[in-house]
């Protein structure tokens, strides 16, 4: 039996109702794949969903001493929720209304085999491996910082928060079932910082219902996620869905007033890289009417990529370009 409680809502400044459903993640109700899945819970086009997220060591981390074989997984995630409208061929749109940290802390964590940097089952180098440590980030809400604070010297930094969705995705195709850890052609572990509030992501519907999951709460990362984790922390989130029929993608797309952007999630970097590039040239030419070859030479000026993370099975980057640049969009 699927859920469905909704509260009949007035979404601010609009002056009509809409549906807002809620849902609570606990450590019992968490999935640790995108598959297919029975769905936790069922929306329609136009819902809002608010929920919660686990962190991803799944809010086991919770003092100094603390270590990773505390946490029951990596990257627990909510859902899966089906979209009623959602059909295999048609686009999700997930817009991030609302992202905050929902903790006093967040825990940044170096695991021996799994960075940037150091030896690992997919770069096998000679040498020992570094140690497992645990790095505890105190939250200021009002200052919206949290604060890194050295180990082996006495220095301390705050850092600006930008809370986002380190996995969003549905599930994939062809009854593959991926675990959390791996980015790919349905989203999942992106660690894309362009999964926060403002931006739509949009997925290709492979199952019906879409079966869309969320989790792995990030506070704030840096470009490639060097070390192997953000400063990791729950989230309360709220987010709205909404089918695109008919409107067919192959790779995860983000989208603002501002900007449209295309992810690509391979290995090596430089293949992931050229996903990215090649979905935004198609993007740009079949909604804004630049040819291909015109898309490509402009990109080649006033395009941009962003490293998200290069530690996960799949590296990710994504490509963009200002809306500025482009031609209006054409109309559907």
């Amino acid at each position: 039996m699927i859920a469905r409680v909704v509260v009949l809502g007035l979404l601010a400044g609009s002056g009509w109702a809409q549906n807002v459903v809620h849902y609570t993640a606990k450590t019992a109700n968490v999935k640790y794949l995108f598959a297919t899945a029975e769905p936790v819970l069922r929306l329609k086009s136009g819902d809002i969903l608010d929920t919660n997220t686990l962190d991803c060591f799944g809010n086991g981390l919770k003092k100094p001493g603390d270590t990773l074989s505390m946490a029951k997984g990596d990257n627990p995630l909510a859902g899966p929720f089906y979209v009623d409208e959602a059909e295999p061929g048609d686009t999700l749109a997930v817009k991030i209304l609302d992202l905050q940290v929902d903790g006093e802390y967040g825990v940044g964590a170096f695991s021996p085999g799994f960075g940037s940097i150091n030896s690992s089952h997919y770069t096998p180098m000679l040498g020992g491996e570094l140690p497992e440590r645990v790095w505890f980030y105190p939250i200021d809400h009002a200052a919206n910082t949290a604060t890194f604070k050295a180990m082996d010297t006495d220095f301390s930094v705050k850092i600006p928060m930008h809370p986002f969705f380190g996995c969003i995705g549905v599930a994939p195709a062809n009854g593959e079932a991926r675990s959390s850890i791996v980015p790919a052609e349905f989203g999942g572990n992106m660690d894309s910082p362009e999964a926060s509030v403002g931006n739509t992501v949009y997925f290709p519907v492979n199952v019906k219902g879409g079966l869309l999951y969320l989790g792995d709460g990030h506070a704030a990362m840096g470009d490639g996620e060097a070390a192997g984790s953000a400063i990791e922390v729950p989230l309360k989130a709220r987010v709205q869905v909404s089918v695109i029929k008919g409107r067919r993608i192959d790779w995860p797309q983000f989208e603002n007033d501002d900007a449209i952007m295309t992810v690509g999630a391979y290995r090596p970097l430089e293949d992931a890289t050229r996903i990215a590039l090649t979905e935004l040239v198609h993007w740009i030419h079949k909604d804004y009417g630049l040819s291909e070859l015109d898309a490509y030479e402009l990109l080649s000026k006033v395009g941009k990529i962003h490293l998200n993370e290069m530690v996960d099975p799949n590296y990710v980057v994504v490509a963009s370009i200002e809306k500025k640049y482009l031609p209006a969009k054409k109309k559907p």
